[in-house]
């Protein structure tokens, strides 16, 4: 493997990471996010590169795996843009009206970004990590004690 080859799989590596950092900090509770940032203080202060805001998106779905695309409705989704004293500019977008959550997303996303914090962002997002695990294994659970074997028997006259 070359050099560059070596440098998009770091960059892909770091890409993938990021974006299951932000899955959880999307999915994450406001009290947990405002735990996340306590815990790891002391934080830089961020600007606004843009104010958070409120506003739609369009869902689409698909019938089957590959039918034809179409609109499913309106979502509302708050989004955030930060930028850290270091440099480290943050983005977000969560689900809902909740402004203040999507900015403390935005800035946990700049956290992550720098390699010295990394760790410890990734450290304080582990009990989000539980709870969300936690709670597919219980959907899971739940969803396979709806299961129906169907089985055919035998009748004798054959």
């Amino acid at each position: 493997m070359n050099r560059a080859e070596e440098k998009l799989n770091s960059s892909n590596a770091l890409q993938v990471a990021r974006q299951n950092a932000m899955a959880l900090v999307a999915r994450a509770e406001p009290a947990e996010l405002a735990s996340v940032l306590d815990a790891l203080a002391p934080v830089p202060a961020a600007s606004d590169l843009r104010p958070a805001q409120v506003g739609l998106v369009m869902l689409r779905g698909r019938t089957g795996s590959d039918g034809a695309p179409f609109n499913l409705g309106e979502a509302t989704v708050a989004r955030a843009a930060v930028r850290l004293e270091g440099g480290q500019a943050g983005f977000a977008y969560r689900l809902g009206r909740d402004a203040g959550a999507a900015r403390q997303a935005a800035i946990l996303d700049a956290l992550w970004q720098d390699a010295s914090r990394r760790a410890a962002v990734e450290a304080a997002l582990a009990p989000v990590r539980a709870r969300l695990a936690a709670r597919r294994a219980t959907v899971e659970a739940e969803t396979a004690a709806t299961k129906v074997d169907f089985f055919t028997l035998v009748r004798g006259e054959d």
